[in-house]
């Protein structure tokens, strides 16, 4: 899962520049009783040919940052008002009123008459012509991880401040007068190398050239022992601009220390520096296991990330990964390339997919370490059973409306309710196309609609279950389905390969979904499975099984906890003849 419960500061700078009078058309005057409208222009000097996308309308009390960066699922949330834009034409307006999907409020109907920090965002999409015969409009990745705040090309306007009264017959015009620039790439070091593939297999379903990439980590002594063939670890997890954790310099020591609210600890961020220095430090050391470590780059139109699986609506990126991408880092970096030489490991989305990987390709991976995986049990869908219950929202009642939480703290305070989550996808989005969370899910898990767009799980303004889209779901994608249904001919492959660990107060309930795998693990007899399962006793999000560890400091050191381990099962189950030699210095 992608955190949304803060909001995430921008580091590089914008590029701005001044508006010309004379492309700014006049604005349409709101209609009485619609409450306010805001007039967005695209200036001629922004586009030369018309532009379709999101529109969005970003409204904050607070002026410290752009109200880009002040929507999330938490309490601290500001306003954003979202509607689709077809064919924009450089050098018109589009209004924004009450007819726009709005989060937290509404509509703009509900906002009170005062003065309002606003800005006006274009979430641009692409045409793609998929191989299935739809046309469908997304917003492809440009180098950001799908981030439509800070995606490149992206168009907004300089922020200012408004006074904004329903009640009045009110003029109000923004121009999009900056684009976000685009990213540069970045650099390969000694240790760090990133791979970039065109994908035989996503091109010709996406219709278009689509790029798959890995950035590879390469052993201490790689250059030194040019005949050594390695294993491959696949770090699976969120869009990675380059290989994260891994701080070769020491921490800066003019840092100012920042506040973790979420841990609640005084400068975090020295500590993430120190322990992502420690971590260069034990794996450029003698006596760290020498492999090749891989995170995968796949973000898709959809999210960040594809979830490393084949799907309806995404495409075949789990054959991508698997038979084009890693067999190209392997020759490129003399793995061994074989399954008994390759284990995968995650958390959160990564734990999801590491153990999506081990089970549709059995005989591919040696082992997946499981850390806080998405719901891996549709019956536990977080906080709701997704084939026996009706509604997403709302637990059933004939007298009351409760609604379902979607993140707690780890003291199991509410932060943001089902509702308000999935409504704050629809503002940015509409049919999926929010770029997060549940919708990832969805494009994932689901079917694909007649409109060639993924079929809803639910509908996302009252929260009422599809349960034939759900039948869809558990059938090829629910984790502990699959194992209970495949178990006679899975079962002998992955019998002793599967390790889930997660903590019992996760910020997203994803240990329910656990409990469920584990009853039906721990009963299984032909064969047994003889993983391990283990709970952090009130661990969030991330925990990763350490015991010795909080949370805030073992969720940075994924690799020392699990490379050792797969070091030794590898060695231990490799078969007779294997090179167990070669990479052992």
């Amino acid at each position: 899962m992608r955190p949304h419960y803060l909001a995430v500061p921008l580091v590089a700078a914008l590029a701005a520049g001044p508006v010309a009078a004379n492309t700014q058309p006049r604005p349409a005057l709101p209609r009485p009783g619609l409450g306010p409208q805001v007039a967005v222009t695209l200036p001629r000097e922004r586009a030369n040919t018309p532009l379709d996308g999101r529109l969005l309308l970003l409204i904050s009390t607070d002026s410290t940052r752009e109200p880009r960066f002040q929507i999330s699922d938490g309490p601290e949330s500001q306003l954003v008002f979202g509607q689709d834009v077809d064919a924009w034409v450089p050098g018109t307006a589009r209004v924004v009123g009450a007819q726009a999907d709005g989060y937290p409020l509404a509509t703009l109907r509900e906002l009170p008459p005062g003065r309002y920090w606003v800005q006006a965002l274009l979430n641009r999409y692409e045409t793609f012509h998929l191989s299935t015969g739809h046309t469908v409009k997304l917003p492809p990745d440009r180098g950001e991880g799908q981030q439509w705040a800070r995606k490149p090309g992206n168009l907004l306007s300089t922020p200012r401040w408004i006074t904004i009264d329903p009640r009045q017959r009110i003029r109000l015009a923004i121009a999009l007068d900056r684009e976000i620039p685009a990213i540069a790439p970045p650099l390969d070091t000694k240790w760090i190398k990133h791979v970039t593939i065109r994908s035989e297999r996503l091109s010709k379903f996406w219709g278009r050239d689509m790029v798959i990439g890995a950035n590879v980590l390469l052993p201490m002594g790689f250059d030194e022992h040019p005949e050594a063939r390695y294993p491959l670890v696949v770090y699976h997890g969120h869009f990675p601009a380059t290989f994260e954790g891994f701080r070769e310099t020491p921490p800066d020591p003019n840092l100012a220390p920042d506040f973790s609210a979420r841990f609640n600890l005084a400068g975090y961020n020295r500590i993430q520096q120190e322990l992502h220095h420690q971590f260069s430090k034990d794996w450029t050391g003698p006596n760290f296991p020498r492999v090749l470590l891989m995170e995968v780059r796949h973000p898709t139109p959809y999210y960040d990330d594809s979830y490393a699986v084949n799907s309806a609506s995404q495409g075949p990126w789990g054959d991508a990964i698997m038979y084009e991408l890693i067999p190209e880092v392997e020759r490129r970096f003399r793995g061994i390339g074989q399954g008994w030489a390759r284990i995968t490991y995650g958390g959160s989305t990564g734990g999801w997919e590491a153990m999506a990987v081990q089970l549709f390709y059995p005989d591919e991976f040696n082992g997946a370490y499981i850390a806080c995986p998405d719901p891996i049990d549709f019956r536990a869908n977080t906080v709701f059973n997704l084939y026996e219950e009706a509604n997403a929202y709302y637990l059933p009642s004939r007298w009351k409306r409760t609604p379902r939480p979607a993140h707690r703290n780890y003291l199991g305070q509410v932060q943001t309710t089902m509702e308000e989550a999935n409504r704050r996808e629809a503002a940015l989005g509409s049919k999926g196309r929010s770029g997060d969370q549940w919708d990832i899910w969805q494009a994932t898990y689901s079917p694909m609609g007649p409109d060639g767009y993924p079929k809803p799980i639910w509908d996302k303004k009252t929260g009422a279950i599809d349960h034939e889209v759900a039948r869809y779901w558990r059938d090829h994608y629910d984790l502990s389905y699959i194992l209970r249904r495949d178990w006679a001919t899975l079962g002998p492959k992955v019998h002793d390969k599967i390790n889930i660990y997660v903590g019992d107060m996760d910020n997203y309930y994803l240990n329910n979904a656990v409990y469920l795998t584990e009853e039906f693990l721990r009963g299984t007899t032909t064969p047994k499975w003889t993983g391990e399962i283990t709970y952090g006793d009130r661990a969030e999000h991330c925990w990763n099984g350490d015991p010795t560890r909080s949370n805030a400091y073992s969720r940075l050191r994924y690799h020392q906890m699990y490379i050792p381990r797969i070091y030794e099962r590898m060695r231990a189950r490799a078969p007779r003849g294997a090179d167990t030699l070669s990479w052992r210095y």
